[in-house]
Formats: structure tokens, sequence, C-alpha cells
């Protein structure tokens, strides 16, 4: 099944055992995207696995047995994964006598030194949550880490941009950014400065205005500008540590431009768990919206996306969505069938809108 899936013959498939003696199947450098959540330490019981509790992932005695199970899982999926792979992976935290163990970073720290390269720490903000205890906040949120193989690896930019809502405008011969900006007070601040030079107040007035002109025709929705002595950096005024620090230095000046293609998501993601195919109280289901973005950013189109620990299927039932292939893992039966139900759904939908278009 694996097998037809790598060679395009099959959109996808779902195996059921453990993760890494199935992994161990799979040729290396085949897999183009891999997103998994892995079972949070103490928190998931299989019904229906019949081997012994203690060699699944997630029922270690301590945290530090936890991390050294999931790192073999880890080792293979880095040995699966393509060089411009990426991989993704979504890990909750756990109280231990009352004590938080900080249980994502553990793992991410533990890859670190495998040398995995950490690119973003997304927050996946659940936006509700339930209060069991009364002497610490309440838990809405998980991290979502990217991590990739090769500090050169596949990423389309562009197929999850965000395009601003608004657009310029032009208002008695005056160009209007999407949020107001008309550019006056650049002018005014450059025109009166006292710490610019002659020749750095001609270069600021000529790029301002050239960036005046990009939303005329269209190519900018909005712009910010910072002079030296009106606005300050926004990370650190040290020239060696920020570029727009050494820019503002060098030059007097920079702007940052938006483009009319839009900006890239943030790294807080604000979205409800699926409940439709919410096994159990342990079993959160991905978003779709939470799959969209790593798959179209990570995983060309018709390229494969594997999940190590797929669970209800959501991750396969994205790609395939999404025109990508699909490869899922798990070692409950059960939860193996409800995917395969799920998958059934999503290929006579698409069968339909075939039929339809």
């Amino acid at each position: 099944m694996i097998e037809n899936v790598l060679r395009g013959n099959a959109e996808y498939c779902f195996e059921i055992g453990d993760s890494v003696d199935v992994l161990k199947r799979i040729p290396d450098n085949s897999i183009d995207c891999i997103i998994t959540s892995p079972p949070y330490w103490k928190q998931r019981i299989y019904e229906d696995y019949d081997g012994e509790l203690s060699n699944i992932i997630g029922m270690e005695n301590s945290p530090d047995e936890y991390v050294e199970n999931l790192m073999v899982v880890i080792r293979e999926v880095k040995r699966v994964l393509r060089p411009s792979g990426t991989f993704w992976l979504n890990i909750g935290d756990k109280f231990w006598k009352k004590c938080l163990m900080g249980m994502p970073w553990r793992v991410a720290l533990a890859m670190e030194k495998e040398g995995w390269i950490l690119r973003s720490d997304i927050i996946w903000d659940q936006m509700k949550g339930t209060q069991s205890c009364k002497d610490r906040f309440r838990d809405i949120y998980e991290h979502v880490f990217q991590f990739v193989k090769s500090s050169k690896y596949y990423f389309d930019d562009d197929a999850v941009r965000i395009v601003p809502e608004k657009s310029p405008y032009e208002k008695n011969g005056e160009i209007t950014s999407a949020t107001g900006v008309t550019g006056k007070k650049y002018f005014s601040q450059i025109q009166c400065s006292e710490v610019l030079s002659a020749e750095e107040k001609e270069n600021a007035f000529a790029a301002l205005k050239e960036t005046l002109d990009e939303m005329k025709r269209g190519e900018l929705v909005d712009f910010r500008m910072t002079i030296r002595g009106e606005q300050r950096v926004f990370h650190s005024e040290s020239k060696k540590i920020s570029g727009r620090a050494k820019e503002l230095h060098d030059k007097g000046f920079y702007i940052m431009k938006m483009r009319k293609k839009g900006f890239l998501p943030s790294n807080i993601w604000r979205m409800v768990p699926e409940d439709t195919w919410r096994k159990d109280a342990h079993c959160a289901v991905f978003p779709e919206e939470l799959l969209r973005v790593p798959i179209l950013s990570t995983c060309p189109v018709g390229g494969v996306v594997l999940d190590p620990f797929s669970g209800t299927g959501s991750t396969v039932d994205a790609a395939v969505q999404l025109e990508r292939r699909g490869i899922g893992i798990d070692l409950s039966r059960e939860y193996v069938e409800i995917a395969k139900k799920r998958l059934s759904v999503t290929m006579e939908n698409k069968r339909e809108l075939l039929i339809y278009s």
C-alpha cells in the first residue's frame, strides 16, 4: 500500500502498527512533508491495543523516557524525509507533581542536538479550554514546531499569503494606503529633520516618492517608513543584531513595503479543534485550517504527506483534499477504521465535484 502511494498509483493509505516498524519500510528521502501529533505523555490509552501498554509512546514512567522513545521515531522520520522536506510537530504539555514539564521544548531541544533546524514555533490558540484547577490559569494553546533537515527546503510562500481586504485609493489627487498612510507625515519629518544630512534627505524624499508611485501603479497596498531621529527600530538598535538598525544608521531611513500579493501568516494561529471526527476525550483532532497552511506551503502539489501517528486521519484527509497524497500510521485499528471511513467520504465528494464541474 505504501509503495503504491509513493509511486503515485494511489492517493492515500493507512497502516496499522508501530510507527517505527512501519517507517522502516519506507525508503530514505521519499516523503515531502510530515505532520503529526504524537500521543501526549500520560494522556492517551489505546482501548483496542492488545500489547504491553509500557511499549506505547506516552505511557512512560518519566518525561525523559518519553523524549527518548519519541526520538526513536523522529530519527526514522528524519531518514524518510526529503532534504527539501519539512516536519511539523504538535506536542501538548503536561503537569507532573504540580510542575509544568515543558514537554514540547524538551523534545525540540533534543531534536536540535541531532541536527534538526527549528524554523518556526507556531502557537496554536485553540480558543477554548476547560478549567479543572483553581490555582493556575487555563490552558488554551499548544505548540506546533516547524523543523527542517536542510537550510534550503521547499516553501511556497505565495500559496499561503493573506491578501489585504482593502486597497490603496486616490482622493483629491493624493494616493492613500490601505491603512490610511499618505506620506505627508514622512515628507514633513524628512524636511524638518535636524539629524539627516542634505544628501540623506534627498535620498529619503526620492525613496518615499518612488514608494507612493508603486502604490499608484498597484504594486503596493501599504508601507511604513522609519526615519532616523523620528521612529525607533522595532527589534533592536544594535547594528550587529538588526539589519534594519544598520540600514537606519547607514542611510538615515528605511521603508517597509507590503506588496499586493499580501503577507505571510503570523506564528499565532487561532483555530478551534475539530469535533466531527473526535474519537474520545484524548483525541483533539486537528482543524482543517491548521493543516492547510503547512501542506500548501511545504508540500508541492502531488507530493506525499506522512503522519506517523495519524489517529482519525485528519492529516491524510487534508492532504488528499489539497491534491497531495497521504500516508497514515497508527497503532489503533479502531482509529484507522474511522480514518478510512473519513477518506471514503472525501473521495466520494471529490468524485461528485468532477462529475458536476
